[in-house]
């Protein structure tokens, strides 16, 4: 505090009520530090801050912030992570991390695989923003290990960089498998785990490199925050995710990181209602006329459901695809228009029940042909389930499809 005989009334009025001494009570919650700056005793220590990467500015690191990503390399079973701005900004960052060799400080690779079945974003930070730099990227089946050993002996592969349940027909990638061939082919692996969550898939225990998420779906968990996460397997790998962040400058917030924070403590309990709920709402679409197929690998019909228990034991997840019957756009919005409680809103993992159309979110920009060469179809339909009770979901789920049969 400022002394109040030295100075004036109006720069005390500055100083007053900050930087006081610590109480001795430790909050119960991680406060939130609202601040772009931190001071030291001395110019010495702050020399050694800088030195140790102590904390000395916002875009380096915030003990709030820093309580997230240590939050979730718990989840992940990494040795740190990286918080950023969203997770386009986190997979951004991976990818750069991923295509720096040991020791460099800067990304030198040329060639990146990548999953066909990718959310669309992806594709274009891959094929349009890494391709205007020099560096090509394939995409492949990754459900088709064949075509994946195909790959990877055509030429020299840097990165690999896929979705372990791809987004929206939730096709699965046999991560043990592949992952002995990324070894083989000396390529770091960055997978987005974003849909199974760490509480389905740990990528990293198997060998991954890094796992990346879009904190703002299931880590969130609320719909009221963007961020995203990179955690990395080993030192090195962070330590360049950790550079990159401070370099591009795309950090999380300490408000945002307080809320995801928050949402990661309730992870487990709100995903395991939202996967008992999907089971229970995935079997019930499966039984109905109105609905042509069902994807969900929780379901014996799905041709990968032996993986799937493999991969995630009794677990099919908590999202639902869906073919609407007839495979027509007008059928599909009288459907969506007509529900209740599934909010359309385009993203995944929220304590709402949320349906979203491919067609004209994640994948508008492809054309019809394109589409339907990935196998999504005009009545495509996908459903992220909330922790609303199941018999609701069906029962609202019940009428819009009554409503979509109308001429």
């Amino acid at each position: 505090m400022v002394n109040d005989t030295k100075w004036s009334l109006t720069t005390r009025l500055v100083h007053e009520g900050e930087r006081g001494a610590r109480t001795a009570g430790t909050p119960t919650s991680m406060p939130i530090y609202a601040t772009a700056t931190y001071i030291h005793p001395s110019a010495q220590e702050l020399d050694q801050a800088f030195s140790d990467g102590g904390l000395v500015y916002g875009r380096y690191g915030n003990p709030t912030v820093n309580g997230f990503e240590a939050a979730v390399a718990l989840l992940e079973g990494g040795v740190g992570a990286v918080a950023f701005g969203s997770g386009m900004a986190a997979l951004h960052a991976a990818i750069l991390a991923a295509g720096t060799p040991r020791g460099a400080t800067q990304p030198s690779f040329q060639h990146v695989l990548a999953a066909r079945d990718m959310y669309g974003t992806t594709r274009t930070l891959l094929h349009d923003f890494f391709g205007a730099q020099g560096i090509t990227t394939e995409f492949v089946d990754m459900s088709d290990m064949e075509a994946v050993r195909q790959s990877f002996a055509a030429r020299q592969t840097d990165v690999v960089v896929l979705e372990p349940i791809s987004n929206p027909l939730l096709k699965l990638v046999d991560l043990p498998a592949l992952i002995g061939l990324c070894r083989e082919a000396g390529a770091r692996l960055v997978v987005d785990n974003t849909l199974p969550t760490p509480l389905m898939l740990r990528p990293l225990t198997l060998g991954a490199d890094f796992a990346v998420h879009s904190a703002t779906k299931y880590l969130g968990g609320h719909g009221d925050v963007i961020g995203g996460v990179v955690v990395a397997r080993s030192r090195l790998p962070l330590d360049n995710v950790r550079a990159y962040s401070k370099l591009l400058g795309a950090v999380l917030g300490p408000f945002d990181a307080r809320l995801l924070a928050r949402g990661v403590k309730t992870l487990s309990l709100r995903f395991r209602q939202q996967c008992a709920s999907a089971a229970v709402v995935a079997s019930w679409l499966n039984e109905q006329p109105q609905v042509a197929r069902v994807y969900y690998p929780g379901l014996p019909c799905h041709p990968q459901h032996d993986l799937a228990q493999q991969l995630f034991g009794d677990c099919g997840g908590a999202m639902i695809a869906f073919d609407l019957r007839p495979a027509e756009q007008k059928a599909v919005f009288r459907f969506m228009d007509a529900l209740e409680l599934f909010l359309p809103a385009t993203s995944l993992g929220d304590i709402y029940s949320l349906v979203t159309y491919p067609v004209i979110a994640s994948h508008r920009d492809l054309t019809p042909e394109q589409r339907a060469g990935l196998g999504i179809g005009d009545g495509l339909l996908r459903l992220s389930i909330g922790i609303e009770d199941a018999a609701d979901l069906i029962a609202d789920l019940g009428a819009a499809l009554a409503k979509s049969q109308l001429q």
